[in-house]
């Protein structure tokens, strides 16, 4: 029996540890499949300053880009020399150490909102390179030992509220959206629409320029795409729309009427459906069902609701439910098939990071580091909060049994000593 009992134990701890292991690489802004939702198990419920912290590593600059991983590499952006130096960092996985911190570009900072920095887009890899987007149009490709490999700035990006979408990958190329505003005349772009947004894909090997989609008359946005049809779309938002490019051709197949600028929270989907928000004059949660040619804004919008609509950070899907954080930081659960209110509370401090499921858990982070853990259901319930110090604005990243969180000044790598 207590050989039985040893080998039991022996077998529960080789089956933890191969969990983690075997566990996911979060490669873009809120995991692989863009919608803050993690595959992995035995992650960590409860941590603080001086408890379950595998390590802390000073970043060094400004940057409100998410950590990705791969493998054992860790990387985030900044902006050093008060905006002008871009960097892209890498960081062992294993131990928190700094592998190379490589500046890849040198911007002209302009005009951003206080809530903005000069690298707040997230990078995203294909486990061979990293690429990442910078505040003036720019995006780069660095090889894994920290080599620019090449540099495209075929746009020449202005907005008065910077840039805040991030790029993903998709059949191939590296799609990002420009939804900025007039250098000459403010109010184009931002409350006046006009026609010089650009969903860009640039060939992920080359750094060539594949396609420019382009939007027709919209406004200001800060919205990451995500892809449906098995990746064969991008879905993206901007001010004033919500849109489908064809990822090998960007051309344009359908576009709905989604009115306000600013927009920020990126598309989640569920229920067949895309649930997307709407920015400042008419702010609006609406469930999209996807397909149709040219504008289906009268066809194809299943409900819209007014109310627990998110201003910055994305909504979170988990059956049979829709999460929202509003900008009065109120959190509201709606039954997603219908958008009826389920429940809504109201939550302690700021938020801007997206919302994270994992291991069963909701996770969310305020701006002050205070991570809030919530059971998904019909009725508000807590089960932990954990404060960190320095101020966050980045969504947590997921990989082999530890979550990584981005502070103002520092990256933690939360739960045991990862293997």
């Amino acid at each position: 029996m207590r050989s039985l009992c040893c080998t039991l134990v022996v077998v529960i701890g080789l089956s933890a540890v191969a969990n983690r292991l075997s566990g996911q690489d979060w490669t873009r802004f809120r995991g692989p499949n863009g919608q803050g939702i993690a595959s992995e198990s035995d992650l960590p419920l409860k941590w603080s300053e001086d408890s379950n912290i595998a390590w802390k590593t000073p970043i060094a600059g400004q940057g409100w880009s998410s950590p990705i991983v791969s493998g054992d590499h860790v990387f985030v952006t900044t902006a050093t020399e008060e905006g002008v130096s871009c960097r892209v960092i890498a960081i062992d996985r294993k131990s928190g150490d700094v592998r190379w911190n490589t500046e890849v570009h040198r911007q002209v900072p302009g005009p951003k909102r206080a809530q903005n920095s000069y690298a707040t887009p997230t990078p995203v890899t294909d486990g061979t390179r990293v690429y990442a987007a910078f505040y003036d149009g720019t995006v780069v490709a660095v090889d894994f030992d920290g080599n620019l490999v090449w540099r495209n700035e075929d746009v020449d990006f202005h907005s008065l509220h910077g840039l805040g979408a991030s790029p993903m990958i998709a059949g191939g190329r590296i799609v990002m959206p420009f939804d900025g505003s007039s250098p000459e005349e403010q109010r184009v772009g931002w409350k006046e629409p006009w026609d010089q947004a650009v969903v860009l894909a640039i060939d992920k090997e080359t750094g060539k320029t594949s396609w420019r989609g382009q939007r027709g008359l919209s406004r200001v946005g800060h919205v990451t795409p995500i892809t449906i049809d098995n990746g064969q779309t991008v879905v993206s938002a901007g001010g004033d729309r919500v849109q489908a490019h064809d990822v090998a051709t960007g051309e344009r197949i359908w576009s709905v009427y989604s009115q306000g600028e600013g927009v920020t929270p990126s598309p989640v989907l569920g229920e067949g459906l895309i649930f997307t928000s709407s920015g400042f004059e008419d702010p609006t949660i609406r469930a999209i069902r996807p397909g149709g040619r040219g504008d289906v804004t009268d066809s194809h919008i299943v409900w819209e609701q007014k109310r627990g609509v998110p201003a910055l950070p994305s909504p979170l899907y988990v059956d049979p439910y829709l999460y929202t954080i509003t900008r009065d930081n109120i959190l509201y659960c709606f039954e997603a098939s219908t958008g009826d209110v389920v429940w809504q509370q109201r939550l302690d401090g700021n938020y801007s990071a997206s919302p994270l499921f994992a291991d069963g858990r909701i996770y969310i982070t305020s701006e002050a580091g205070k991570t809030t853990v919530l059971e998904p259901g019909p009725q508000y319930q807590e089960l932990a909060t954990n404060d960190l110090s320095g101020k966050t604005m980045a969504s947590i990243a997921v990989s082999q049994g530890n979550f990584f969180l981005r502070s103002g000044d520092a990256l933690y790598c939360i739960g045991p000593a990862p293997h």
